[in-house]
């Protein structure tokens, strides 16, 4: 046998021998990822995930880092991907639906086994056209690397937690390991390594999540710069510019918190033009338990940006609130005309109170309309009907 013999029979060798192996590099053509997904999911090239975002959005939490095209393309097979749950019936996408702006039609969503949630499931769209970092209402988790893999190692909602008779997340990535479509995906995006590893998952559906934007709003076609924020925007009936007027102006207040004059203020909190939450805000009042108004909850502080709380038809795209007790944009404009928190509630955020006094505004029947106009400004088409959010199978 020759030299060159003996060292193409070893190579070949090594590689039969990495093949079964978890770290084994699977590359094209794609078999597994062709037979289960077809067209629907392109891989040579990837669709592209490159953010459209105007150049009047500044805030970014990944500081102008690019989504990657291939760790986005399987966040979203896993996004979408029932066997994330244990019994193989809850994805990520069961609690935030491309339909309904990734929000929840439930009040509170159901669990893999019929249980319901803590809380209502917030919106992702614009997640990452933020200053705020941290997820969850009551902002447990620092940010979303942090946060997406805690809904799968719940007991409620995907059931790898570990506890209580459920397995825990190695199973999950034995489980991941074994189909064999996630190892060509996994091979593709991370350089040939088709391990699959929980910081992969996490970087993969954060990639995802990231990707997700809308900026083809009426207000993004009546906005040209911060300058002229202020300004009637010429797209707008005079309804909506009233609207936009209360939102952006606060309120004057006598020494009682009854508005005076001016404006709603709610810009002080929800800021365009991302309309993001004010990291800074505390609790809103609404400071009860999800499903039970007799117990004090007063650690929700985080809300999702603004944009997309309505759909396309008009209708709010599920309930709003930490609680998921609001289901019409009348009831929170309502909540916020005369906040009555629970007396106990040290944690009210200050642009809610003067002094001892909370915060009257004595909106019009007509000025709370007008707010309710300029809101359903802020929704968009694209998000609803992308491929690039759908589900791949």
């Amino acid at each position: 046998m020759s030299y060159k013999t003996v060292v193409i029979f070893v190579v070949a060798l090594i590689v039969s021998s990495c093949e079964d192996g978890p770290g084994a590099v699977y590359g094209e053509p794609f078999e597994a990822v062709i037979a289960q997904f077809g067209e629907a999911l392109p891989v040579e090239p990837p669709l592209s995930y490159e953010s459209k975002a105007p150049r009047y959005i500044q805030k970014d939490v990944r500081n102008g880092q690019a989504i990657d095209d291939k760790r986005a393309t399987l966040g979203r097979v896993l996004f979408y991907d029932k066997s994330l749950s244990d019994n193989g019936t809850i994805a990520c996408a069961s609690c935030h639906q491309q339909a309904h702006g990734f929000s929840d039609t439930a009040q509170r969503s159901i669990g893999l086994n019929g249980e319901v949630t803590s809380r209502h499931s917030m919106r992702l769209v614009n997640n990452r056209f933020a200053i705020e970092q941290r997820m969850f209402w009551d902002e447990r988790a620092l940010d979303l690397e942090d946060q997406v893999l805690q809904p799968i190692k719940d007991h409620i909602e995907m059931g790898f937690s570990g506890s209580n008779g459920q397995p825990g997340i190695n199973v999950l990535l034995q489980k991941l390991q074994a189909l064999p479509y996630y190892k060509e995906l996994f091979a593709w995006t991370f350089d040939g390594d088709s391990t699959v590893t929980a910081g992969k998952i996490a970087l993969a559906l954060t990639d995802f999540v990231h990707s997700i934007e809308s900026f083809d709003a009426k207000f993004d076609d009546g906005f040209t710069n911060l300058a002229a924020l202020n300004q009637p925007f010429q797209n707008f009936t005079a309804q909506e510019n009233q609207g936009k007027a209360l939102f952006l102006t606060p309120p004057s207040l006598n020494i009682n918190g009854v508005r005076t004059g001016g404006g709603a203020g709610c810009a002080g909190c929800h800021q365009p033009p991302e309309f993001d939450i004010d990291p800074n805000s505390l609790n809103n009042g609404v400071d009860h338990v999800a499903g039970d108004p007799s117990s004090a909850d007063f650690t929700n502080t985080r809300s999702p940006s603004l944009r997309e709380v309505i759909g396309p038809n008009g209708d709010p795209n599920g309930p709003m609130m930490h609680t998921g007790d609001f289901i019409e944009l009348t009831t929170v404009i309502e909540h916020y005309n005369e906040v009555i928190p629970d007396v106990n509630n040290l944690n009210l955020d200050q642009r809610l109170k003067r002094g001892p006094n909370t915060l009257k505004l004595e909106l019009t029947t007509q000025e709370r309309e007008a707010l309710e106009a300029f809101v359903k400004t802020l929704t968009g088409s694209t998000v609803y009907t992308d491929q690039r959010w759908s589900s791949p199978f």
